[in-house]
């Protein structure tokens, strides 16, 4: 299984250096990644003491954020090492503020590992939900460093529980953690299966994430007056497929503001946005207090404000269920936005939880869209109901955070 491994890593880093010339994704991959050893030594103090932090991208970092904060608070003498795999993550949070260095994670060899570690030197290391990367782990173990996963979640089709060599293989790596926190009981059966009882079940972090969120978002007097006195639809991270089923709604509306905040914020994909819209539309950066309030639709082409966007909504559609999978419906939750997504959510610990109590609602066309928001809209009393679930059920799933400090640091 390692030489496999092995060979496999070896052929996703020939792959990705061959594409980078062509792909802005793959470059910026293989640029943050040279001269990783002379710049983490250089920066790395000796007599410092880290705790190093992994996340596969962004979506990761927003459930390891609440953790690092706890430590930055409680423990301040730790310094943070912050690492990404992922460019869309990194390119992001490069600038971090709470962590004391934020850089890609090398390449998984062996090699990059032992050097990685023997540098750093760290007391404990935090992967967030799905990051298995064999020599890091490895590593750890051998080094008897305390390791730990958080925000956990297992499905029966991964490898970790299939009764062959391979996941046999696999399961190795699962018996070098330290301890896991996982998110369900689901997840507590499955790792009791192949004879691991060190876990503790924490929940998400992301839902202590996004209840900070809610407690320090900022006001955007545009947004307040471009709604007025209608209800608004804030559409998250849309991508192509959403925003063509929303445009074959909106065309037809005329009581209903909505503001669309585009999963990809680039000139094209705005021209095409527009293009789409029969309605009167603006784009954020060229809005006005002074005319906003004419258009039916507000375009973000920014990013960073969607949070805060929500706090101003009746009702939220999540992108991304017509593609891979949804983006993250709790922030728009936290408000108390029902929220509507795509097909592709099953996945999605918490759509599928928010559906079943009556928050949450998946559509695969226009005409249920349009079936979806007018019982809500037209009835102030079920959407105060339905707001009241998603609010509760965010309330009520908080904690995560608290649960993993007093476990790791025996506070």
């Amino acid at each position: 299984m390692v030489f496999f491994y092995q060979l496999g890593i070896f052929f996703y880093s020939v792959i990705i250096r061959v594409v980078s010339p062509f792909n802005s994704k793959a470059r910026q991959f293989v640029r943050g990644r040279r001269n990783w050893r002379k710049k983490l030594a250089a920066c790395i103090e000796t007599n410092g003491s880290y705790i190093w932090v992994h996340c596969a991208s962004l979506g990761e970092f927003e459930q390891g954020r609440p953790v690092i904060e706890a430590i930055k608070k409680q423990f301040p003498r730790y310094r943070i090492l912050l690492t990404f795999f992922s460019p869309s993550g990194y390119e992001i949070r490069k600038n971090y503020e709470l962590a004391d260095m934020v850089m890609y994670l090398p390449v998984d060899t062996r090699k990059n590992a032992r050097q990685f570690i023997r540098i750093v030197q760290p007391e404990k290391v935090f992967f967030i939900k799905y990051e298995y990367w064999y020599f890091y782990i490895d590593e750890l173990k051998k080094r008897n460093i305390p390791f730990y996963i958080i925000s956990a979640i297992f499905r029966e089709g991964q490898s970790f529980f299939k009764n062959n060599m391979l996941g046999k293989r696999y399961r190795q790596m699962l018996l070098k953690v330290s301890h896991f926190f996982i998110q369900n009981e689901h997840s507590a059966r499955l790792l009791q299966t192949v004879g691991l009882n060190n876990y503790t079940i924490s929940g998400d972090t992301r839902f202590d994430r996004v209840a900070t969120i809610a407690q320090g978002v900022k006001e955007i007097p545009l947004v307040e007056k471009f709604k007025g006195s209608f209800p608004l639809l804030v559409a998250g991270s849309t991508w192509k497929p959403d925003e063509e089923l929303l445009a074959g709604f909106l065309n037809k509306q005329s009581r209903l503001k909505t503001i669309i905040a585009p999963h990809e914020v680039t000139e094209p994909n705005m021209n095409r946005l527009e293009n789409l819209l029969k309605k009167s539309c603006v784009r954020f950066s060229k809005a006005n207090e002074s005319e906003i309030h004419q258009a039916d639709v507000l375009i973000i082409d920014s990013v960073g404000m969607l949070s805060s966007l929500y706090r101003y909504g009746d009702v939220a559609y999540i992108g991304g269920g017509f593609g891979v999978g949804i983006h993250n419906i709790l922030e728009a939750s936290t408000f108390g936005l029902p929220v509507i997504f795509g097909p592709n959510h099953e996945k999605f610990k918490e759509a599928v939880e928010l559906k079943n109590l009556g928050g949450a609602y998946s559509l695969e066309n226009s005409k249920e869209l349009e079936k979806i928001l007018n019982d809500l809209l037209a009835d102030r009393h079920k959407l105060s109901e339905v707001s009241g679930i998603c609010k509760n059920y965010v309330i009520n799933n908080t904690g995560a955070t608290h649960t993993i400090i007093k476990k790791v640091f025996n506070t």
